[in-house]
């Protein structure tokens, strides 16, 4: 059962304005129990108007308050050394109504214009496999801020080519590009500040001028600045992952991109606007040319001397004859397509457990015929010697001048 002051407080923040989630939050209880009490049928504590031993003390009680002491512990003893023999239970009643909001600093509400800005992060999430073992798994979230149009993407990595990747699937998810893209500071977008100012990661805006973005970091130790993210990130790890059933990866990925449909199509609790809906109306910059997105779909990797590509923590096989060469690999549809000057050389369907090898059918054949050797060597040949060749006809010449002289 709640005291009395925590009742009070509901129906104070009721009357503010504040939804029952805000004031479940704020309060350490249930939305549904915060609900309960706003509800105008549910009348509110007697108040108790018989004196108390907290009475005499509370000038002494709201000038500590005024010094920022909200402990009740604290707050106890300096009473008592002020002669207070009361309890604490009728303390924390009485404090509780005055104690400040524990989201502290209060931060000023932005909204963007359509088209200006999307906000990106990283999410780890958790699983267990078959067996019950917990796995983590990074999620890549970017949402629009005008629309709140979402789209999340699970991966095996953090680095800046999985970071690339999804904002390249991300842009053409939602057909366009914003102006501007804001994130927190993370070592693949920004390696250092001088002066205040952030030193960017050379890759990363290389990668931003290919895309014609803006990119934008928030202040460090301040993620509230970019709070639509870090919503999603929360409501990702809450709604979309808990009790849901998948097969790996690809399948994940696949019933995320339904999740965002579905969640777009429905009205979003800040804005009182469908997402789905609010999209076109975003002026989103044109995606650049289909050759310059698919460089950042692909990664550079060495054929090893065995003929495996490593991708993920896991490798690959791959025709013996490329030991040693620089292949592109990219993840598609479920599979690790493994590329030679644009030409496909090994196909895999993609596996997600980490330390696995994964073979290719035929992988060494030739190999023992050709001494491990993929091209012909350089060295010297032996040939038969040449015997000249002659007419017969040069024979019987040869006689008949020998026989007339």
């Amino acid at each position: 059962m709640l005291r009395s002051g925590t009742i009070m407080k509901i129906k104070e923040s009721a009357q503010a304005g504040k939804s029952a989630y805000a004031i479940g939050k704020e309060l350490g209880i249930s939305k549904n129990t915060a609900r309960k009490y706003m509800q105008p049928g549910v009348p509110p504590p007697v108040r108790n108007d018989r004196p108390s031993k907290l009475d005499a003390y509370k000038p002494l009680l709201h000038r500590l308050m005024d010094d920022g002491i909200y402990n009740c512990v604290v707050l106890l003893e300096r009473l008592r050394e002020a002669g207070y023999d009361g309890g604490i239970s009728v303390l924390k009643d009485y404090v509780h109504p005055f104690r400040p909001p524990k989201k502290l600093p209060a931060v000023r509400r932005y909204e963007t214009a359509p088209g200006k800005q999307a906000q990106m992060d990283w999410g780890i999430c958790h699983y267990t496999d078959t067996v019950g073992a917990v796995h983590k798994v990074p999620v890549f979230v970017m949402v629009l801020g005008h629309s709140r149009a979402k789209y999340i993407e699970f991966t095996s990595r953090c680095d800046l080519a999985s970071l690339e990747r999804c904002m390249v699937n991300a842009f053409a998810y939602f057909g366009g590009v914003p102006e501007k893209v804001l994130t927190d500071n993370m070592k693949t977008v920004v390696i250092g500040r001088d002066g205040g100012k952030p030193v960017w990661n050379t890759a990363f805006e290389d990668f931003s001028l290919d895309m014609g973005f803006v990119p934008k970091v928030c202040t460090p130790r301040r993620p509230q600045t970019k709070g639509k993210v870090e919503r999603l990130v929360g409501y990702v790890k809450d709604n979309f992952l808990p009790g849901r059933r998948f097969e790996d990866l690809n399948d994940l990925n696949r019933q995320a991109v339904r999740w965002c449909h579905e969640r777009d199509s429905k009205v979003h609790g800040t804005t009182g606007r469908i997402p789905s809906r609010e999209l076109p109306k975003e002026p989103l910059m044109p995606l650049p040319p289909q050759e310059v997105m698919d460089k950042y779909r692909w990664e550079s990797r060495s054929v090893s001397r065995d003929g495996f590509v490593s991708f993920d923590g896991i490798r690959y096989g791959v025709p013996w004859q490329y030991s040693g060469r620089q292949v592109q690999v990219r993840l598609c549809a479920g599979h690790v397509e493994i590329y030679l000057d644009n030409t496909l050389i090994a196909r895999h369907e993609a596996k997600y457990s980490g330390g696995r090898i994964v073979w290719l059918a035929g992988q060494y054949a030739g190999l023992s015929e050709k001494g491990g050797m993929p091209l012909p060597t350089g060295f010297a040949k032996q040939q038969m010697p040449q015997v000249e060749i002659r007419d017969l006809g040069e024979y019987d010449r040869l006689f008949r001048v020998v026989s007339n002289g």
